[in-house]
């Protein structure tokens, strides 16, 4: 049984650290990038590679020429490590439980306290899918299929939901209604 609990983070509003500038360390801060384009992240690696550094022209990206220490936690909201070095992804996963900070271990479900979803975005709507860890692949897939099925008009029905939503009088219940029996013909075949 998958017992994530879903959210949506601001990231714009949090600082994220990642720990790896490899390969992982690249695709970790792509999907934080693609997702949450204001994001403030520090990257730390002895070696990073080029296609970050050219990211971080363009984003609020600090790059950090270093070994991961414990001290880039300080001022950090949210941590993902990606590195090639088990040692240093347990070093990174002991020294965020100490300091209660969430924590996503790349490959290594067992140290994560969340797991980076496969999205699926058309505008405004957003869809987070998780196999609670047991095949990004799948997610991946599942991604493409749904991606494929979505209308294209589905930002214009979001505008004129939240214009609707908007004129709606009466308490929080009895807008739950009416906006429910506006969009059940979703449901209708």
């Amino acid at each position: 049984m998958n017992n994530l609990f879903p959210i949506f983070l601001k990231l714009e509003q949090l600082h994220t650290l990642i720990v790896g500038g490899g390969n992982v360390g690249l695709e970790k801060l792509e999907a934080v990038l693609r997702n949450s384009p204001e994001a403030t992240v520090t990257l730390v690696a002895p070696e990073i590679r080029d296609e970050i550094k050219a990211l971080a022209q363009s984003h609020k990206l600090t790059l950090v020429f270093e070994k991961y220490d414990s001290k880039y936690l300080q001022g950090k909201d949210i941590v993902i490590a990606g590195t090639d070095d088990k040692a240093v992804n347990q070093q990174v996963q002991e020294d965020c439980k100490a300091h209660k900070i969430l924590v996503n271990i790349a490959d290594t479900p067992d140290l994560c306290d969340f797991y980076l979803s496969s999205v699926v975005q058309k505008d405004d709507l957003k869809i987070a899918i998780s196999t609670n860890g047991k095949s990004p692949t799948f997610a991946k897939r599942f991604r493409e299929v749904l991606e494929e099925i979505l209308p294209d008009t589905l930002q214009e029905i979001l505008d004129n939901l939240q214009s609707i939503r908007n004129k709606l009088k009466g308490d929080f219940q009895e807008k739950v209604q009416k906006l429910n029996e506006i969009t059940k013909v979703m449901r209708e075949k």
